[in-house]
């Protein structure tokens, strides 16, 4: 063969760095939604956006795991894209009439996973935004807990999965 011709396949070399290039590259986005603290899994951050002129805008997480042995709870968070950050849990009050309260913890019992779902019972409620969040943005947010102690994670805005279906946050 030629000293200038394309060898028949390419060497070992060259697939071992073509290999590696695509892990660094596409390993931090694979697992760009999953955070650890500890026992405790956090997975899938996300924020919806917010309707024009919103003060308001809400969080989720997929869910949290606690795979550990002792029961923890999420106390708190904040973010750099709003005032304050507070723990709200959906129920239907005696008059059938579903309500939204303030409260102080989620409760992380030991291997149960806790889901902060759009439209489920708990979600975490961004105070007085500071800009609009449009879908494709990222923010960071730290999440504190009782036991594990704090955890900043990046949340997604995007429109919810059931979107097309779901009546609109309003708060």
């Amino acid at each position: 063969m030629s000293p200038n011709a394309w060898p028949s396949h390419p060497r070992p070399r060259t697939l071992a760095r073509l290999a590696v290039a695509l892990l660094v590259t596409f390993t931090p986005m694979l697992a760009a939604h999953d955070f650890r603290l500890g026992p405790l899994r956090i997975d899938h951050p996300y924020a919806t956006p917010t309707p024009p002129g919103a003060t308001n805008g809400a969080a989720y997480l997929r869910g949290i795991r606690n795979t550990g042995a002792e029961p923890d709870r999420l106390i708190g968070a904040s973010t750099p894209v709003a005032r304050a950050v507070e723990i709200h849990r959906s129920a239907v009050d005696a008059d059938n009439v579903m309500r939204m309260r303030r409260v102080d913890a989620i409760e992380l019992p030991p291997n149960v996973e806790v889901r902060l779902r759009h439209g489920g019972e708990y979600h975490l409620m961004l105070i007085d935004v500071k800009q609009p969040l449009k879908n494709g943005d990222r923010f960071p947010m730290t999440l504190r807990f009782e036991r594990a102690g704090e955890r900043e994670v990046m949340v997604w805005v995007q429109p919810p999965r059931d979107a097309a279906g779901a009546s609109p946050h309003k708060h």
